[in-house]
């Protein structure tokens, strides 16, 4: 079965279950009202208030009289009660709905005097708040659908472009070699962004940590650097390596792709001639590792979202991502219980990652 064919079946279940209770506290309403009323006239009768004569009605007339007098009594209070408790979470419901079938722009705004109150305030607050986030959410998955293709598609035309110069067979060896080696450059780039994406999709579905060992973090991280030896060495950036050797139980794997992403996004965003400096230092029970690249500032309203999936802040896309890296880094991270900072000021940036130790 579908989830939209699941929500369906539960907004008919949760109106069901709404109608059956205001139709409840309507019968209540009457009959208590009809009682009420009904006591009433008895006891002005037993008082001689109104004492049934020739010339008052009997009870049969009473009774008529305040059945006529309950039901109408009844029907004003039971849709002002309708109205007034029941107007605002039909309202909440009816936003959430507008919200489910996609309509991110919906919000949540309630009548002068229900708004007084603090929970609906705190209620209509957190509704447009999530409601914003997942607008923003759309907008940049929309921009990383079209932005992932044509990244996507980029290489792929590069790579047929190339074959389609080798089938040729008129070419000299340097040729061959050239074309062989762009199409073997292109098909990582293509493996990289697919598996950066591979990644994401498994990390945001772990809720715990899987195999944790004791290893040397500094002889990592020193991996991870040698693995983009090309990418940094083709820009001639200069590399400082400041630390000791430090150990960590953790998940190494998993820690790989932090290093990995980091080191990377350093060195795409780093000009040529540049400088990527890492560092390393223990405080109490917990690692810093700091990576720091020269290179434009980036500007604080963009720092506040740079973790989040699919957003670049290289909103001309001159440079190659697809803004999954650093979301991977952040999730990773967390589920070590540790926590990722940026900061970006003079020409430099840097993100530093704290870790416990472990035991």
């Amino acid at each position: 079965m579908s989830d939209s064919r699941k929500n369906q079946q539960e907004e008919i279940k949760h109106r069901l279950t709404l109608n059956l209770a205001v139709t409840s506290l309507v019968f209540l309403t009457l009959v208590m009202t009809m009682a009420i009323f009904y006591v009433v006239l008895l006891l002005l009768m037993r008082q001689n208030v109104l004492s049934p004569g020739p010339a008052q009605p009997n009870e049969g007339r009473v009774f008529i009289f305040t059945a006529l007098i309950s039901v109408i009594l009844g029907t004003a209070l039971s849709t002002l009660i309708y109205r007034l408790p029941l107007k605002p979470v039909n309202q909440a419901i009816n936003a959430m709905n507008s919200l489910a079938s996609g309509q991110f722009n919906t919000r949540l705004q309630f009548g002068p005097w229900f708004s007084r109150l603090s929970a609906a305030q705190e209620l209509s607050e957190s509704f447009n708040k999530m409601a914003e986030e997942l607008e923003n959410t759309e907008v940049l998955r929309s921009d990383f659908v079209n932005n992932f293709s044509h990244e996507f598609k980029t290489p792929i035309v590069s790579i047929a472009g190339f074959a389609s110069l080798l089938r040729r067979g008129d070419l000299t060896e340097e040729q061959r070699q050239e074309y062989m080696e762009a199409i073997e450059e292109e098909s990582m780039r293509l493996s990289a962004m697919a598996t950066n994406v591979l990644n994401l999709s498994k990390i945001e579905n772990q809720a715990i940590l899987g195999q944790k060992t004791r290893f040397n973090l500094s002889e990592q991280i020193r991996s991870c650097i040698l693995l983009l030896e090309r990418k940094w060495s083709d820009k001639h950036l200069d590399l400082s390596l400041d630390f000791d050797e430090y150990e960590i139980y953790a998940d190494q794997e998993m820690l790989k792709q932090v290093w990995i992403n980091l080191l990377d996004n350093a060195t795409k965003f780093t000009p040529e001639y540049g400088l990527i400096r890492v560092t390393i230092q223990q405080q109490t029970e917990q690692l810093i590792v700091s990576v720091m690249n020269t290179g434009s500032t980036i500007p604080g309203d963009k720092l506040e979202r740079i973790f989040q999936k699919f957003y670049q802040a290289d909103e001309s896309h001159a440079t190659k991502g697809n803004g999954v890296g650093l979301a991977i880094v952040k999730k990773v991270v967390d589920l070590h219980r540790g926590k990722v900072e940026v900061s970006s000021e003079e020409n430099s940036t840097t993100f530093t990652v704290m870790l416990p130790v472990g035991t």
